[in-house]
């Protein structure tokens, strides 16, 4: 069930409002199910890998609690067994096996395996992960293994998160689902703010952006640089408000219940560095490979025989998790190779930063602190826009031709072109156009330039505390005025054509 459709308008307030009609004793039953309903309306019968995951990380979680010594790391084993195994079959055996076959064939060997017809179950990535946190920290000794399996099966299945995250901890969550919540106010405001911020960020940016992105990067040798280059900036803002949208409305729907949610980004574009922006981006996961991916790489490298050079213990372990991280996004070489460059900017990173500091002292930029941080800023978000061009491409060569096709077409007998290309892209089923036919594309993607000048005004606001927090401060005439202008923002120029979230695919 998607979040911007009609079935989640009717489902949202109908599960509230069962939640809280409910005795305590009966929620996590009522939530169970209308989770299994949430998922089941992709593809009902994929519930059943869910459920028999849960099954394995449950009589997993209590044997790894009970056992000792060499018992329990082979119950650990056996739950990632049981969660990769299936991640891997679904997501990458099709990847792996293409790769094998074309080995095969430049080697002249014959391959009999055959691809099968295989197709990704919704949020697989983000559930089982979640699900390996769980067993990961009851073997580390940080959480206690659950009893109720079906408070277990909920930490999985909750269906604000379950699809595209935030992805959890165990200590986070699952005392959470033991708690009571009472109805509260301020739980029931601050979550509809946050929803209708992450509506706004869909319907309004992400959509409205996806028509010039998908023209563009689907034929690319109609385009000249300057619409490549405005498409390749416009998906960075594309992808954030699509999943930071995401993020809120699922945040908000927990919020609503008493639930709270981890933060899954923080301004990510006012990054100054790109350690910095991964510390802001997809908070979620980055804390994932961060504590059960470089940090365990990082000491296995230490401890090792094998003596590396100090600089070594930091780059590969960096440049083996981005990697990692690249492959989770997706099956394609395209995914490892945005993976791997983000890998390479962190390492370059650490490893020029007295490099930078010299170079900003002799050029004076040390003693005007403003200007240093905007070009941090634009240089960061610059990088971070070209690696997202092998994250949206189809394939490795599409990338490599969309970046080669990036540098022609910048003279100005190409300036009618690009404007009558602009008009054609960002007017396709826009309510401007059809009030306006006339209006020009570069009307057009002013208006979305002052959109996204409205986001970057109130993630402004957020530096000292959190969206529902700078509204509650406020008068009740500001606070309304703010609601009225989102609504019709929402109403006016929001995109209502079926359009699921790009990181469901994940």
């Amino acid at each position: 069930m998607l979040f911007n459709s009609l079935p989640f308008y009717i489902f949202f307030p109908l599960v509230t409002l069962g939640y809280f009609l409910l005795p305590h004793r009966f929620r996590w039953l009522w939530l169970l199910a209308a989770s299994a309903y949430f998922y089941m309306a992709f593809i009902p019968a994929y519930i059943l890998i869910l459920f028999a995951t849960i099954l394995v990380d449950y009589i997993s979680g209590l044997a790894i609690e009970k056992a000792e010594g060499k018992r329990r790391r082979g119950f650990l084993i056996l739950s990632l067994a049981a969660n990769l195994g299936m991640l891997g079959f679904f997501k990458y055996f099709n990847f792996f096996n293409a790769n094998a076959a074309a080995l095969a064939h430049w080697l002249d060997w014959n391959y009999p395996i055959p691809f099968l017809n295989i197709l990704l179950p919704i949020g697989l990535s983000f559930h089982t992960f979640q699900s390996m946190a769980y067993t990961i920290e009851v073997y580390r000794g940080n959480q206690k293994a659950e009893r109720h399996i079906g408070i277990l099966a909920l930490y999985v299945l909750f269906y604000p998160q379950l699809v595209a995250g935030p992805i959890e901890r165990p200590a986070h969550m699952l005392p959470q689902f033991h708690e009571e919540h009472k109805f509260e106010y301020n739980n029931f405001a601050d979550g509809l703010r946050l929803m209708a911020w992450g509506f706004f960020k869909k319907l309004v940016i992400a959509d409205r952006l996806a028509q010039l992105v998908d023209s563009v990067f689907t034929f690319p040798s109609s385009y000249a640089g300057p619409l490549l280059t405005l498409a390749a900036l416009a998906f960075s803002y594309q992808i954030y408000c699509d999943f930071s949208g995401y993020s809120d409305i699922a945040i908000g729907a927990a919020r609503v219940m008493g639930f709270r949610l981890m933060t899954n980004f923080d301004r990510p574009y006012s990054a100054r560095t790109i350690s910095e922006f991964w510390q802001r981006w997809h908070i979620s996961l980055s804390a994932w490979f961060r504590d059960y991916v470089f940090f365990p790489l990082r000491r296995a490298l230490l401890r090792g025989k094998m003596r590396l050079p100090g600089w070594l213990n930091q780059a590969l372990p960096t440049l083996i998790t981005m990697l990692l991280s690249g492959l989770w996004h997706g099956a394609n070489w395209t995914f490892v190779i945005w993976g791997g460059l983000h890998g390479l900017y962190l390492i370059v990173e650490l490893w020029t930063t007295r490099l930078r500091e010299r170079l900003a002292r002799a050029l004076h930029l040390d003693s005007v602190p403003q200007l240093r941080a905007a070009l941090q800023t634009f240089s960061v978000f610059l990088l971070v826009s070209f690696a997202l061009i092998f994250f949206r491409a189809p394939s490795l060569a599409a990338a490599l031709d969309y970046i080669q096709r990036i540098g022609l077409g910048w003279d100005a007998s190409h300036v009618a072109l690009w404007f009558a290309q602009l008009r054609v892209t960002l007017g396709q089923n826009h309510p401007i156009a059809t009030v306006y036919p006339t209006i020009s594309g570069a009307a057009i993607l002013a208006l979305t330039g002052l959109q996204i000048l409205l986001l970057e005004t109130v993630q402004f606001l957020q530096k000292e505390a959190p969206l529902e927090r700078v509204l509650a401060g406020q008068t009740t005439l500001v606070r309304w005025s703010a609601y009225y202008f989102l609504a019709v923002n929402i109403i006016l120029f929001g995109s209502f054509l079926p359009s699921s979230f790009i990181y469901f695919q994940f």
